[in-house]
């Protein structure tokens, strides 16, 4: 069997010391141009892989992150991760993706689990908002950021959007619109995230003189099928709502899908917003009005500081909290209502 290729071998065809060849591969700077392409022809010549198993064990670390995200099958989380693989590839980063299924045991089992793996540090793009788990992540003071969600806690590191102003913004542009029977695709309480919509929801309600009517709400976990169905119901009654504010995305579609199947006009007869900005929110066949979440920039933000985090070894007792501010992109399917006369 063919003994492994190593990095002292490289240098002996290179004509260099093991310590330059380290410095190659390590992207290091002030390496004649010369000298570097050297290296890297014997590299290629002798197929040599870099031991990264012993290299971690001599740095203590392996230069691989953690991304665990809520719903994969969510484009918002989909293209949010997108960024993030990306930037930590140009930083020559590994990124590990878990999918918990909005599940808070998968999410604790994939803590775990990544720890196993000895990570360096771990962006979580969704969490329950009293996770004890990531808790005592903060309390070890092991590297980690939550990404559009927020838990509650003194060293919390997260970035996210002002999602109680996103909601106030959505419910107020509806009825600009003239509208008064507004539903709302809110999801579970469990997330701070979306419970701030939910206090921007009822509380623009007040303010606007508007009764809440919690047949209107739905507050259970986000699915599709769920939202489809329960809209779909809600839809077929007389006193239905003539627009509807969704929490994410992906539930406006399930809605305006919905809407589609009992032939209800939008936006004449139905105005929908959603929460996010997806890439497909912008079809032109789809056009959805949405509150934006700047995505791009709190995905770069969350792998910046975990890199930061990770290489500088800071330790903040204070933690850091990013909030960025969301805009009003009004689309196809918000409008003004026109009530018909009796």
């Amino acid at each position: 069997m063919k003994d492994r290729i190593s990095a002292y071998d490289v240098a002996r065809k290179a004509s260099v010391s093991q310590s330059t060849v380290s410095r190659v591969l390590n992207n290091y700077p002030h390496i004649k141009e010369s000298t570097k392409q050297k290296v890297l022809i014997a590299i290629e010549e002798l197929g040599f892989t870099r031991d990264e198993i012993a290299r971690s064990l001599a740095s203590n670390k392996t230069r691989t992150i953690g991304l665990i995200v809520g719903d994969i099958t969510n484009p918002f989380f989909a293209e949010s991760a997108k960024v993030i693989t990306g930037k930590a590839q140009e930083r020559q980063y590994d990124v590990i993706l878990c999918n918990t299924n909005h599940n808070e045991e998968n999410l604790n089992k994939y803590i775990q689990t990544l720890k196993g793996k000895r990570v360096d540090g771990i962006i979580i793009a969704s969490a329950d908002k009293n996770n004890e788990r990531i808790k005592e992540l903060y309390n070890q003071n092991f590297p980690v950021i939550l990404f559009n969600s927020i838990l509650e806690h003194e060293k919390a590191n997260y970035i996210a959007v002002n999602n109680y102003k996103g909601a106030k913004i959505a419910v107020e542009h509806l009825y600009q619109l003239n509208h008064r029977r507004i539903g709302y695709i809110a999801g579970p309480s469990k997330y701070l995230t979306t419970h701030l919509r939910n206090l921007g929801y009822e509380e623009v309600l007040k303010e606007l003189g508007i009764e809440r009517n919690d047949e209107y709400i739905y507050n259970k976990e986000f699915s599709y099928d769920e939202v489809y169905h329960f809209t779909k119901a809600l839809l077929k009654k007389r006193d239905r709502p003539t627009s509807f504010f969704a929490a994410s995305d992906q539930m406006a579609l399930a809605v305006l899908d919905a809407a589609a199947s009992e032939n209800i006009k939008v936006p004449d007869q139905l105005s929908v917003i959603g929460f996010d900005d997806i890439d497909l929110a912008r079809n032109q066949y789809i056009g959805l009005s949405t509150i934006t979440q700047p995505k791009e920039k709190m995905a770069t933000l969350a792998l910046e500081k975990l890199i930061s985090l990770i290489e500088d070894g800071e330790e903040n007792d204070a933690g850091f909290q990013i909030i960025l501010e969301p805009d009003l992109i009004q689309r196809k399917t918000t409008g003004f209502l026109v009530e018909k006369s009796t």
